[in-house]
């Protein structure tokens, strides 16, 4: 089933967005809330970061599933359930008056907004099928998933601020309950494209345990040490779990993921790419945040009105001029171009200095970041996703979904142990606080603009004329096609 009216199936777009902004705010809007949250329901130091983790953790590691039950059972009646479950557990985190329910309620919240945001991007493919069109929803879809997180640090500080933490919470109930009903009147429903296949329960049982052993060591690894017996265990641990996977995957009939997908290249750079780009974009916005919180002194509000700039021009670009630059030189060019620009504005903040002002030394590097990332995230979701079949869409979209949650987590996790230790040897030493702190993120900003640059060099091998010269061949074998349809 599909929608035939154009103004419809926009209006469709713009109620997934909103789903999808929803769960993306989540993941940055808490943060600003944490120490008044600890007050509240008396968290020590340690014990306050499992309000973030349990989070990271079922978000991160079922991903991947949740793409594929969307593809057998339905993306549409996935989404739904995905968002229901969301908010009642965003409602009962609202209602939280202990440490338990609150952390419990949290892992609830990541297991609903992994499925929903595994099969998000599947509705969006499913709905836009023709080149341009697809390239220009894929561009509002990238600015709500690069520019929510700018959104949520300014929306935290403000209920925190003006109302209490339960606020943070609370307000995605009506917006749960209106995407539901919305996106049940308006999206196409039908059975899943990969009706009749059995689930690969051993493979999801191996992987599901592999990402969320691997998400467990990453965010627990500053804590427990990275050389420690725990964080290498569990880390072996998933990669045993991973590599079963593989060996899985490579003999069962119907796999979980079938390898071939990785055959094609896009597919495969396009999630290489992910990963790095996650690692220094996650850097940026967090580490950035306590450059400017701890060492030049800024609110938690004011921090986020300083990520206005970058939030406004990726917005810019994302819903118009991304799309026609992709429409105009394909994916490989911009995507390019806009991980190099990315690239130099982390280098520009690895210079950030004690005494730093806002326009000589943030101002740059913010602008720098919000043209790189309005320009690259479409190009990086089309590629990922532009060439799989419908039954594949939802697994697709887990993959790649789970290639930057992965790269984020992990990047985040070793940048920020980089910058501690690099912090604590100058305080050992008898550097000011400030100054060691500026030097720690400097150095972390240094790697991150390395990762950054990388991601860029990858970009070169990502096949993408432009859209425009694939017409022809779109017309005689749509990306949706399955391999029964097109003879092949």
């Amino acid at each position: 089933m599909t929608i035939e009216n154009t103004r419809t199936r926009w209006l469709a777009l713009y109620v997934l967005c909103l789903g999808t902004l929803m769960i993306v705010l989540d993941s940055t809007i808490v943060n600003v809330a944490l120490p008044s949250i600890r007050n509240s329901l008396g968290f020590s130091q340690s014990s306050l970061a499992w309000v973030v983790n349990a989070y990271l953790l079922t978000f991160g590691g079922l991903l991947l599933l949740g793409g594929r039950l969307g593809d057998l059972y339905g993306h549409r009646r996935l989404y739904v359930g995905g968002i229901a479950l969301f908010t009642v557990a965003s409602f009962a985190c609202g209602l939280a008056t202990t440490q338990g329910l609150l952390v419990t309620a949290r892992a609830v919240q990541g297991v609903g907004g992994a499925v929903a945001s595994a099969v998000g991007l599947s509705l969006v493919m499913t709905l836009f099928t023709e080149p341009a069109e697809r390239a220009k929803a894929m561009g509002v879809a990238g600015f709500v998933a690069s520019g929510g997180g700018t959104l949520g640090v300014l929306l935290g500080g403000v209920l925190t601020d003006l109302i209490s933490w339960h606020w943070i919470f609370f307000v995605n109930v009506p917006i749960g309950v209106l995407v539901c009903a919305l996106v049940l009147r308006i999206v196409p429903g039908g059975r899943g494209a990969a009706i009749g296949t059995r689930l690969d329960v051993g493979g999801a049982v191996l992987v599901t345990g592999a990402l969320l052993v691997a998400v467990y060591a990453i965010v627990n690894g500053n804590q427990a040490g990275w050389t420690s017996a725990q964080t290498l265990g569990l880390l072996g641990l998933a990669v045993v779990l991973l590599a079963g996977f593989l060996v899985l995957e490579a003999r069962v009939r119907e796999p979980l993921m079938p390898l071939r997908l990785f055959r094609q290249r896009n597919v495969s750079v396009a999630n290489g790419v992910g990963v790095l780009w996650a690692g220094a974009m996650f850097a940026w916005f967090f580490l950035s945040a306590l450059y400017l919180q701890l060492v030049l002194g800024y609110s938690p509000l004011k921090v986020g009105l300083a990520f206005v700039p970058a939030n406004v021009i990726m917005g810019a670009l994302s819903l118009g001029l991304s799309a026609q630059i992709v429409m105009r030189f394909g994916i490989k060019r911009p995507l390019g171009v806009g991980l190099t620009l990315a690239a130099i504005g982390l280098g520009l903040f690895a210079r950030a200095p004690v005494d730093g002002s806002f326009v000589v030394d943030v101002l740059p590097s913010m602008i720098l970041l919000g043209v790189g990332a309005g320009i690259a995230f479409n190009p990086v979701l089309l590629a990922a996703m532009g060439d799989v079949a419908p039954q594949e869409a939802g697994l697709a979209s887990g993959i790649v979904n789970t290639s930057f949650m992965m790269g984020g987590a992990l990047g985040l996790a070793v940048l920020a142990s980089l910058a501690e230790a690099r912090t604590a040897g100058l305080l050992e030493r008898g550097t000011m606080n400030e100054a060691a702190l500026a030097a720690g993120y400097q150095a972390a900003f240094a790697v991150a603009a390395g990762f950054a640059l990388v991601a860029a060099l990858a970009a070169a091998l990502v096949r993408g004329g432009s859209p425009e010269s694939k017409s022809t061949e779109t017309e005689r074998r749509p990306a949706w096609a399955t391999p029964s349809s097109t003879g092949k």
